[in-house]
């Protein structure tokens, strides 16, 4: 939706607004745009580029956010932006398939597709192979099939790998690591096939078909005699998502905080997208994943880190200083979830986390307390609840349990979240001392125990 408001002032230019979906922004005064000092054709050009845009994201939005997302692939920030914008505009983002995906970010079917240019150890001369393959012979139905239709010089093993682990081939067959093991026999058997049709030789089926390598002389010769590894179990979730951050860059057919997101919301509202909104100084807590683990020795010989973190809507940098590093340096591997609790801090033009604290998601518990109106809207039940809440709070330092008020209002509820001073130490006394005080409480895990 594009906003043109003009407002007229005495002895003034008209000032124009003119807004597209929080990524342009320009105000025109006087023949200039304000901050940049742009002359008038230059407004008019911008103005008009902006029209442009927001029309095609208004009426287009698949096709523009492909577009988008391709015109900034290089930019790991602004595409984990535009990626997690698709996901509120309700638009779908899957990883890269054979039979659909083109070079670039594709739309299809109401969804966008990866492009095969995203994929790691994918070249150019290899999707340039693919792309020409699938065009002349159709889609294909197996690996067996997409190995020997493909010329191996130009689509080594490694590039066979990484498609499957990226997920590539998941229409065909959803185990990754079938495929895999399938792969060590399919890739000499496809090179075998293809010495022999270059030397002239050829099995029954090609003699078969007349000498010609048909799409259906192909799949005739696939479905007989490609060799398949003994059947194995696919990969943990765990491990093909992490393969899929690994090749693309980014999690797509999942993400590990996305099982969460309802119930972290409630304690960690601020995203990792907000934290340059948020004052210097300002305490928050966020749920997290750990990209990267430096480790850094300070001039005085003490251990510290520099952690790259990231949530469902962008990534940052956080530094976990000598003292804090002490008492949760065990915490900080690698793909660990992690709730973290620091400051904002600003250096040069970046935001950053200062880590005071940080404990594994699995391990986070909430004191959930219900109030009527009438309790939440009274003086002195105000002060009896925070009078309990003190006194399970304790030593500060070691209260480090939330408490979130739930008020029930007819048809909905509001979420009162009591500040870090009311935190307390253990969930079950202070549950019982709420309970016995008249206030309905129990304990809720932000991550809820498996069952057997």
């Amino acid at each position: 939706m594009v906003k043109i408001i003009s407002r007229q002032y005495a002895g003034e230019a008209n000032v124009y607004d003119i807004g597209v979906a929080q990524d342009h922004n320009f105000i025109i005064e006087n023949g200039l745009i304000a901050s940049n000092c742009f002359n008038k054709s230059h407004s008019t050009a911008y103005g008009y580029v902006t029209y442009q845009t927001a029309y095609l994201k208004a009426n287009y939005p698949l096709e523009y956010m492909a577009a988008l997302l391709t015109a900034n692939s290089g930019d790991t920030d602004k595409v984990q932006k535009y990626l997690n914008n698709c996901m509120s505009m309700g638009i779908q983002i899957e990883a890269p398939d054979v039979n659909r995906s083109g070079l670039d970010f594709t739309p299809a079917e109401q969804k966008i597709l990866f492009g095969f240019s995203a994929v790691r150890n994918v070249g150019q001369n290899a999707i340039a192979a693919l792309l020409q393959a699938r065009e002349e012979g159709g889609e294909f139905t197996s690996l067996a099939d997409f190995c020997d239709r493909l010329d191996l010089h130009s689509v080594n093993r490694r590039t066979l790998e990484s498609l499957i682990s990226c997920g590539a081939f998941d229409k065909i067959e959803p185990n990754r690591h079938q495929l895999i093991k399938d792969l060590e026999l399919v890739y000499d058997w496809a090179q075998s096939r293809a010495k022999d049709k270059a030397s002239g030789q050829g099995n029954i089926f090609d003699l078969l078909g007349g000498g010609t390598t048909s799409t259906k002389t192909t799949k005739t010769s696939n479905a007989f005699d490609a060799p398949k590894a003994k059947p194995v179990l696919d990969f943990p979730p765990q491990e093909k998502l992490r393969m899929e951050k690994e090749l693309l860059g980014f999690y797509v057919s999942d993400h590990p905080l996305k099982s969460i997101k309802q119930s972290s919301s409630v304690l960690a509202p601020i995203n990792l997208s907000q934290l340059g909104e948020q004052k210097d100084d300002a305490m928050l807590c966020v749920v997290v994943m750990l990209n990267n683990v430096k480790k850094v020795v300070t001039k005085k010989g003490d251990p510290m880190a520099i952690l790259q973190i990231e949530d469902l809507t962008a990534s940052s940098e956080s530094v976990v200083f000598p003292k804090t590093y002490e008492r949760i340096s065990s915490l900080l591997e690698v793909d660990a979830r992690l709730i973290i609790w620091g400051k904002v801090d600003r250096k040069d033009d970046q935001t950053q986390l200062i880590v005071e604290d940080a404990e594994p998601i699995e391990t986070v518990q909430m004191v959930m307390v219900e109030l009527t109106p009438q309790q939440a809207g009274t003086m002195e039940e105000q002060h009896r609840l925070r009078t309990i809440l003190k006194e399970q709070s304790g030593d500060k330092d070691k209260a480090k349990v939330p408490v979130i008020g739930i008020i029930q209002l007819g048809n909905r509820r509001e979420i009162v979240r009591f500040g870090r001073q009311f935190w307390v130490q253990d969930s079950r006394s202070a549950v019982q001392s709420l309970q016995s005080a008249r206030f309905p409480a129990h304990v809720k895990h932000l991550v809820q125990p498996q069952t057997n």
